[in-house]
C-alpha cells in the first residue's frame, strides 16, 4: 500500500545570524543538544567560502539517527551564489527531514534580510512559520569601526528580534551598556537584548513570530546565474587537493580540500592552526592520530575529535591572503 506523506505546514523557522567568529555554529550545536528527543530538526548552513566546513563539522557532532538533518550552501551569499542554491537545498532538506523546526545560519558576511526575503517567497507561504530571528553580537567589537561601519553587521542587528551579547564573560563593565545603546539606535523599537556565554540559547527563545516587515510580503530577491561549479563539488585533480578563493565585504576566504588518502601530522597541524593572524580559521584534518576539527577566532582555538569525516577541509577568512599559507599547509602532510 502506498502512503502519501501529508504536506508540510507551518514549520517553525528561525534565522541564527551574526558576524564572523561570534559563535553561531556553537550556539546551534547547543540548541541541537537540547532539542526535544522526539522531534526532528533541520539546519541549513551557509558559508562564505566555497569549500564548506561548518556544515560538515555539525554533521560530525549531530546525526540523522538523533533526528538532526543538516545541509550546507557554500560559496557566499546564500540566496544568490551559484544560481538558486538556497531554494534547492532548502526544498531537499524539507523533503528529507520533514522537520519540527528549521534553523538557518547565514554566513557571517551574508545579508540576512535577503535570506528572509527568500523564506517569505510565495512558494513557502503556509509551509514555513517564520519565527524569531536571533543575532549574536560580541559587544567588544563595537569599539572597532570595521564592524560598526559594515553594512552587513548593522543589517544583522536591524533585522533581529533578539540580540544576544555573546561571550559576555569576556566583556569589560561598560560593554553591555554600549550594546544596549547601539541596538536602540540600529534595531526596531522593542528589540530584546540578552547576554550569555558560549552561545547558549534557551529553546523557548526561538518561539514567537518575527516582527520583521519583510515576512508575509512578497519581496523581490535576486538570483545570479552562475553555472561555475563550486570547489566543494569539483573532482580532485592529480595533485590530490583543490584550492578556492572567494572575496567580498572587505574579506577574502581561502579554502582547500584534500583527498581522503592524504593524512596530516597532528603535531604540524596544531602549529599551522596556531600560526596565522586571521579573522577566522575553520578546518577538519584527517591525521595519523585521528580526525580533528578546529575553530579559531580572535579569542582562541577549539580542537574537537570527530568519529568520522570524509576528507580534510580548511578555510581561512582574513582581510588579505598570505602567499605562505599553502606552502605551510602542504608541509603538514605525511608523505
Amino acid at each position: 500500500m502506498n502512503h502519501t506523506a501529508a504536506p508540510l505546514s507551518q514549520v517553525p523557522t528561525n534565522i541564527i545570524t551574526g558576524f564572523l567568529g561570534v559563535g553561531k555554529t556553537t550556539a546551534i550545536l547547543n540548541l541541537l543538544k537540547n532539542k526535544p528527543g522526539q522531534e526532528s530538526w533541520a539546519v541549513l548552513v551557509n558559508e562564505f567560502g566555497e569549500i564548506g566546513v561548518d556544515g560538515s563539522i555539525m554533521k560530525g557532532q549531530a546525526t540523522e539517527a538523533n533526528g538532526i538533518f543538516i545541509s550546507e550552501v557554500p560559496g557566499g551569499c546564500m540566496c544568490c551564489a551559484a544560481g538558486l542554491p538556497m531554494q534547492i537545498a532548502l526544498n531537499e532538506l524539507l523533503k528529507k527531514a520533514r522537520p519540527d523546526r528549521l534553523l538557518i545560519e547565514p554566513t557571517g558576511l551574508g545579508h540576512p534580510k535577503e535570506v528572509l526575503q527568500v523564506l517569505s517567497d510565495e512558494h513557502y507561504q503556509g509551509i514555513l512559520d517564520i519565527q524569531k530571528t536571533l543575532t549574536l553580537v560580541d559587544a567588544r567589537r563595537l569599539a572597532d569601526a570595521r564592524y560598526t561601519t559594515n553594512t552587513t553587521f548593522n543589517q544583522q542587528i536591524a533585522i533581529a528580534d533578539i540580540v544576544l551579547g555573546n561571550k559576555a564573560d569576556l566583556y569589560q563593565p561598560e560593554d553591555k551598556q554600549q550594546l544596549i545603546e547601539y541596538v536602540a539606535k540600529k534595531a526596531a523599537a522593542g528589540t530584546e537584548v540578552i547576554f550569555g556565554e558560549f552561545g547558549v540559547i534557551e529553546p523557548e527563545q526561538l518561539q514567537g513570530s518575527t516582527r520583521s516587515p519583510i515576512v508575509n510580503h512578497h519581496a523581490h530577491h535576486h538570483h545570479h546565474a552562475d553555472p561555475r561549479p563550486l570547489a566543494s563539488e569539483k573532482k580532485f585533480p592529480e595533485s590530490g587537493f583543490i584550492k578556492a578563493v572567494n572575496e567580498g565585504e572587505g574579506y577574502v576566504s581561502i579554502g582547500w580540500r584534500f583527498t581522503p588518502e592524504k593524512h596530516f601530522s597532528l603535531f604540524k597541524v596544531r602549529q599551522f592552526v596556531a600560526s596565522p593572524d586571521v579573522e577566522r580559521l575553520k578546518a577538519v584534518f584527517i591525521t595519523t592520530e585521528g580526525i580533528y576539527s578546529y575553530n579559531k577566532t580572535r579569542d582562541g582555538i577549539t580542537e574537537t575529535a570527530l568519529d568520522e569525516y570524509s576528507e580534510s577541509r580548511i578555510e581561512i577568512i582574513s582581510d588579505e591572503e598570505s602567499e605562505y599559507w599553502e606552502e605551510e599547509l602542504l608541509t603538514c602532510l605525511i608523505e
